[in-house]
């Protein structure tokens, strides 16, 4: 289903969806990692290695947001 809408701007239709003017992108989704005593961002795709020695074992970050977990 293709919903249309006319803008004031000279009578132009655009797409809904297609109107850029308000759209906020994403956050990147950069995971933090912790090795060395240094935090590195690593995001999705990249190969997990510390910046500082090159070690490929690393530490994820603990979140700091709330997590509940439900018990059954």
């Amino acid at each position: 289903m293709d919903h249309q809408m006319v803008t004031d701007d000279n009578n132009q239709t655009e797409k809904q969806g297609a109107n850029y003017g308000g759209y906020q992108a994403r956050p990147r989704n950069d995971v933090q990692y912790l090795y060395c005593g240094v935090e590195n961002d690593i995001r999705p795709r990249e190969p997990i290695r510390c910046k500082a020695c090159g070690h490929r074992i690393m530490y994820k970050k603990r979140t700091s947001k709330m997590v509940q977990f439900e018990a059954r």
